[in-house]
């Protein structure tokens, strides 16, 4: 058996825009840190652990290196593969075989529920690993922390492209244009798109989230609106909503395990919009581009995204196992935080969506509350535009 010094990093669920830069910060803390031996990272999530496919990071050049909080998706590869109760047993002898020590998984809530399984797996079978989640998802759904590294630059990603497309159509006013943002049970990517009036030529006219029941009477209603006074509109919708009863808007077309495939709801309503009102409609869906994109990377998401790894390796290597860094707002104005260390089972698959007080009383936009929340983590203001019309 290998001698048990190693330090392992494995990413879990989609990529983000920051996962490689939480990644740099773990392995670049790792590697100038007395005591521990190999830094490496599972290729593929974690089928790489049982594989015994791993990256040795002393071995990959400082350049190399460097160039990962800049670059997108993830470096070491990801999965989302359902695990039982004996893969987590198994996960941990494996761990043990290959000699880890201190185990970092990198992830949303399917993830961090990974990474308490895989903590409690080790100490019922006597394997000496200590755990610690390092927070990442685009959703902004993982519970407890102000928010997870992934979201603000998915935010900055969806105000910055809706600012353009708000643009667009106050150039041509003819149609209605509805966007779909990702994030299946919470509105957080969704509700950001509401900073693109940053750019002074308005913002989106409609925001539509999950955490509403979505009324398609009222949303005709208000698209009719639109067309009676403006003669076009911008609607954001998040890939899901729902109608009452948690009948999705768009019919589902494939199952498979947790994870649930559904037509495209910005397609669905611009049809809805054709058919009801006679009216044109055109819709658009970023996906994965907003997920990923580096050129709409916020800095405070990179910046913060390595801290967490940093933060992540301290705790590990002081044996404070069983946990998840967080990030603690201490002041909105200016803006400042602090990382914390989160008892893993309070994050467990537990989801956080948008608060009520996040939310118009109309359901169909967002509050000054969250724009004020949100504002910070995009970092500089929206480029400006200029328009005479």
């Amino acid at each position: 058996m290998a001698t048990q010094d190693a330090l392992l990093v494995v990413h879990g669920g989609g990529p983000t825009a920051v996962i490689n830069a939480s990644l740099f910060g773990a392995v670049d803390e790792a590697l100038k840190t007395p005591g521990v031996g190999r830094v490496l990272g599972a290729l593929g999530g974690m089928g790489g652990i049982t594989d015994g496919t791993f990256v040795d990071f002393a071995q990959v050049s400082p350049e190399k290196l460097s160039l990962l909080p800049s670059s997108p998706s993830s470096a070491i590869g990801t999965s989302r593969k359902p695990l039982e109760a004996d893969d987590y047993r198994e996960l941990a002898h494996a761990l043990e075989r290959t000699g880890v020590r201190w185990l970092l998984p990198t992830g949303g809530n399917g993830t961090m529920n990974t990474c308490g399984e895989i903590w409690r797996a080790c100490q019922a079978e006597g394997v000496s690993i200590d755990v610690v989640g390092i927070p990442k998802t685009m959703d902004n759904d993982i519970a407890v922390t102000d928010h997870a590294p992934g979201y603000a630059s998915a935010a900055l990603y969806m105000a910055a492209s809706v600012s353009e497309v708000c643009c667009d159509v106050r150039g041509l006013p003819i149609h209605i244009v509805i966007v779909e943002a990702m994030g299946r049970n919470a509105g957080w990517v969704t509700a950001a798109s509401a900073l693109a009036d940053e750019s002074g030529t308005g913002g989106p006219d409609l925001i539509y989230l999950p955490e509403r029941e979505f009324d398609e009477h009222a949303f005709l209603d208000d698209c009719q609106r639109l067309i009676d006074e403006k003669g076009s509109g911008v609607v954001v919708v998040s890939e899901g909503l729902h109608k009452t009863g948690g009948e999705p808007v768009a019919p589902i077309l494939m199952q498979t395990g947790r994870s649930t495939y559904f037509g495209d709801v910005s397609a669905h309503l611009s049809r809805l919009v054709i058919s009801e009102l006679g009216y044109k409609s055109r819709s658009e869906k970023p996906g994965l581009l907003g997920r990923a994109s580096m050129p709409w990377q916020s800095t405070i998401d990179r910046n913060e995204a390595i801290e967490c790894g940093r933060e992540a390796v301290r705790a590990v290597l002081a044996g404070d196992s069983g946990k998840m860094v967080g990030i603690e707002r201490l002041s909105t104005s200016p803006y400042e935080v602090r990382y914390t260390r989160i008892p893993i089972e309070q994050v467990m698959l537990d989801e956080r969506t948008l608060p009520d007080a996040y939310i118009n009383e109309q359901g169909n936009g967002v509050t000054d509350e969250f724009r004020a929340w949100c504002r910070p983590l995009l970092g500089e203001p929206l480029r400006r535009f200029a328009s005479f019309v």
